[in-house]
């Protein structure tokens, strides 16, 4: 029997509180199981510390892990509901980037409905008169053209999910399109 396709699950979960990530990791999976695909999340790795062991090399050996991940997986399906701040987590986004320069699709989702201007105050320039990107897109042009040209698609919530950055419908849009690409 063939193994499933891998899916990589990117998004700022990752930094919820245990119990809270495990519930829509496990929702998320579990979506994915149903149409035939496997869902891997970052924590998926089996990493263990060693107390003296520098934090900067904890970080970059999280880092090759999750790599390493994501060269196994077939696609990605990123959360990209803004989080800390006006845009999407920059390292769900470098994931992104990281699978699409191996050609592979990707698909995303937010429960935020407003356009990245309108969530910059809708204005032409910012506190530095520094421009903002009107594009009606939403988030920056790269993010979305990326996915855009990858195959994938992005979708954005018309009404607010069952969790203020998971919502199992939207989830299951972007498994549809993955299965249907």
């Amino acid at each position: 029997m063939a193994h499933p396709r891998r899916i990589y699950l990117a998004g700022p979960e990752v930094f919820f509180p245990a119990g809270e990530h495990q519930a829509i990791v496990a929702e998320k999976k579990r979506l994915l199981r149903e149409a035939g695909l496997e869902g891997v999340d970052p924590l998926d790795t089996e990493l263990a510390f060693s107390e003296d062991l520098p934090k900067p090399k904890r970080g970059h050996r999280i880092y090759q892990a999750n790599r390493e991940l994501m060269d196994s997986c077939h696609a990605i399906i990123a959360n990209l509901t803004p989080f800390r701040g006006i845009s999407a987590d920059p390292g769900t986004v470098f994931e992104i980037g990281y699978m699409i320069g191996q050609g592979k699709p990707a698909f995303g989702f937010t429960l935020n409905s407003r356009h990245y201007r309108e969530r910059t105050g809708a204005t032409d320039l910012d506190q530095l008169g520094h421009t903002i990107e009107d594009f009606e897109m939403s988030d920056n042009l790269m993010i979305e053209g990326g996915i855009r040209e990858s195959g994938g698609q992005l979708f954005v919530a018309e009404r607010p999910g069952e969790h203020r950055f998971f919502s199992a419908d939207l989830f299951r849009l972007c498994v549809r399109a993955l299965a249907n690409a």
